[in-house]
């Protein structure tokens, strides 16, 4: 069991966190036809905009109230409203995420009146799902706003209907990139399922050309998806955070779930395919029978290794519970781990203890460490410490293929076995190296 600490520090240096307001934001991301709207300043939704556009390198839809000093003083309903209506008028959403950002929040701005008052001026609209999520930025972190936002659509948007034995919703948290939800996708389609994904980041921010630009979001889970969320057999909550979402529909349509907090490395693999196998009344494929002694033919190539390495770790929590996890079933030694917002996980960790605090803090503990893991804001730490660094989390700026990359079930374990693996290897191959054991000749 760890310790959490929250260390008493009067001023953040060098943040680790995202804000809320961007992680619900990158929920809506994953709806087809949306427009997240944030009402705040311009700022607010500019930040928000650089960090998606750099870590997926695509055109990122996202829209703002334009909140001024003035109309934060008197008050941004009108805002709101105009926003809405040109975005109707101008982009035409099936959806509209409409979230709250720090400006908003500490004003105190009442979002459900403003938003009823809204419906009643304007109810040649009423088709039109306004999804509301508060989120501010003052508070909690980007996981925090990512579960909010999931669990605002799925306490408005789905309808009850009759149960389809064969259809499943599945409910994936903000630490799957859209590679790994393509990779569950396909997982789940083999055992004979229908699966609804929300948020379905895989079809909307995995890099692909489309034959004509949308201002909204071209990909991810349809509004009429979501309506037939009610009428599925079965949840299934990818990640912690997606508990409260899964218990709401539990509340709402009697559905019953379970939850996976990872599904990177042998055994969790093995029990989420377990579970579609007791579900589905089908065997596991043929196809994951080979991946899986492929992954154990990778963790007997690589396990020499990861054996004995300290690693230290600056991630929001649901990541930071798969990956330690992962890397402890590995033999490596968890030297530092950091982390953004409280969670029930944090607690449960196999480690000594966790730390909520911000990147300062993560470079004093980390010296000494065989690896850094975490988003590339650590990258100049790592250079600093002279320590290699796997980067994981967002924003992920200074590499490529941030949308496809995947570390989930038996295929997405082995590619980050190989990744961390090789990293290793060239640190010890550089230490010899620099030893010259061979003297000089």
């Amino acid at each position: 069991m760890a310790t959490v600490v929250v260390p008493n520090k009067p001023v953040v240096v060098n943040p680790l966190k995202q804000s809320q307001t961007l992680g619900a934001a990158l929920a809506f991301l994953g709806l087809k036809g949306m427009m997240p709207l944030l009402h705040g300043s311009q700022g607010c939704t500019a930040f928000a905009k650089v960090i998606l556009v750099r870590h997926f390198r695509e055109a990122i839809p996202l829209s703002t109230t334009a909140m001024t000093e003035v109309t934060t003083i008197l008050g941004g309903e009108e805002n709101v409203e105009e926003a809405i209506l040109t975005l109707v008028q101008k982009s035409q959403p099936e959806i509209i995420g409409l979230c709250t950002t720090g400006l908003t929040e500490t004003r105190g701005d009442d979002m459900e009146g403003i938003l009823k008052d809204f419906r009643k001026r304007h109810p040649e609209l009423d088709e039109l799902p306004i999804i509301l999520v508060s989120s501010p930025d003052f508070k909690g972190a980007l996981q925090d706003g990512f579960a909010a936002a999931v669990e605002s659509t799925v306490k408005e948007i789905p309808l009850p209907g009759d149960k389809k034995a064969q259809q499943i919703t599945i409910l994936m948290s903000s630490a799957f990139a859209p590679g790994d939800v393509q990779q569950v996708k396909e997982i789940v389609t083999a055992f004979g399922f229908t699966p609804i994904i929300v948020p379905d980041l895989s079809a909307s921010l995995d890099g692909h050309l489309d034959d004509s630009y949308s201002p909204i979001t071209g990909g991810g889970t349809t509004l009429v998806q979501l309506h037939k969320v009610g009428s599925s057999a079965f949840t299934l909550a990818l990640g912690e955070s997606m508990r409260n979402a899964a218990k709401i529909l539990q509340q709402r349509f009697g559905m019953p779930f379970e939850v996976f907090a990872e599904l990177t490395g042998l055994e969790p693999t093995d029990r989420f395919l377990q579970c579609l196998a007791q579900l589905s009344g089908n065997s596991v494929p043929e196809k994951y029978r080979r991946q899986r002694r492929q992954l154990q033919d990778a963790m007997l190539d690589t396990h020499f290794y990861f054996g004995r390495k300290r690693v230290s770790l600056a991630l929001e929590p649901d990541l930071l519970w798969s990956t330690v996890c992962f890397l402890q079933s590995m033999g490596t030694e968890i030297q530092a781990a950091v982390t953004t917002t409280r969670s029930p996980l944090l607690e449960k960790l196999p480690i000594d203890k966790v730390i909520i605090s911000d990147l300062e803090d993560f470079e004093q503990l980390a010296a000494g460490s065989d690896l850094l893991i975490g988003n590339s804001h650590i990258a100049a730490i790592a250079k600093r410490l002279g320590i290699p660094l796997y980067r994981q989390g967002i924003p992920i700026f200074d590499r490529l293929g941030n949308g496809q990359s995947t570390k989930v079930g038996y295929k997405g374990t082995i590619q980050m076995l190989f990744d961390i693996g090789n990293l290793f290897l060239e640190a010890e191959e550089a230490s010899i190296k620099d030893t010259n054991i061979y003297g000089d000749w």
